[in-house]
């Protein structure tokens, strides 16, 4: 609904006067994430973020822009207010990539170079393509937890490591000169999955993850259920117990400063009218 509101507005503003043309720029600020790992929206521990956009103005109130983003995002529940989630004592982190397209509506008239019509807050939303890859600190390195399957998940049934999530935020555009502006924006990505984290359901039977897992099976069981490094006796992970909340998908944010630079307007040549003192 969020995109046909978008694609509405630019219709009906289609007829709007105002500059037409390419930016092309960067951006650099943080990434998060908010999810089972992070149930109460901790924004103590970001990780950086950047990339690279190429917007197109259609006219001073819509502009259509893709990118390429990056950023790294981390969590534990040893950060938590929440005793379960503390007891669960799961972690991760992992670098995440993605391609976005989005439609942009200005809510003021945008022009660049002008003296009135130089900034304006802007809302936006599209469609992200992002690759991810959960990893947790186990003995001093980092461990892959996709191949692990740590709720049960049987081989070659494991969540998939590229997938799409919807991209809505907003920002602010200003014009440092007709050439260059900088924006301000905060871009979020809702998931259409909840394993970003690699947590989103049950406990599993140790026993069938040990056996469906193979070499992998101790480690799988390990890191599946990592409250008895806190020295809980027993355990915490009982088969069928709730690991996440599987009804709440993940989400990561990238809050960042752009600059951007404009190509101009894109004109029509001019040619001599058959008229003398007329151009056409």
């Amino acid at each position: 609904m969020k995109n046909l509101f978008i694609i509405s507005l630019f219709l009906l503003s289609s007829q709007l006067s105002g500059q037409m043309g390419w930016e092309l720029g960067g951006w650099a600020g943080v990434s998060y994430y908010f999810g089972d790992l992070n149930s109460n929206f901790d924004l103590k521990d970001p990780g950086p973020g950047l990339g690279v956009v190429a917007r197109y103005n259609f006219n001073e109130r819509l502009c259509l822009k893709f990118s390429l983003n990056g950023g790294k995002v981390q969590a534990s529940d040893i950060n938590s207010t929440n005793t379960f989630e503390k007891k669960r004592n799961l972690s991760f982190q992992t670098l995440v990539g993605d391609i976005t397209t989005q439609f942009e509506f200005n809510f003021l008239p945008y022009v660049h170079g002008s003296k009135d019509e130089f900034f304006t807050p802007y809302l936006f939303s599209g469609l992200s393509v992002y690759n991810f890859n959960p990893k947790a600190e186990y003995n001093g390195e980092l461990v892959e937890l996709r191949p692990l399957g740590t709720e049960g998940q049987f081989k070659g049934e494991e969540y998939y490591a590229t997938q799409l999530a919807l991209a809505v935020g907003g920002g602010l555009k200003v014009d440092l000169s007709y050439r260059w502006s900088i924006n301000v924006e905060l871009s979020a990505r809702q998931l259409f999955s909840d394993y970003f984290d690699d947590v989103s359901g049950t406990y599993p039977d140790f026993d069938n993850l040990e056996a469906l897992r193979g070499d992998l099976g101790p480690l799988a069981v390990a890191l599946s259920d990592r409250s008895g490094e806190l020295g809980l006796d027993p355990p915490i992970g009982e088969e069928g117990r709730q690991r996440g909340n599987s009804k709440n998908n993940d989400r990561y944010v990238f809050l960042g400063v752009g600059l951007l630079y404009y190509f101009g307007d894109i004109r029509c040549p001019e040619f001599p009218d058959s008229t003398p003192g007329r151009r056409r």
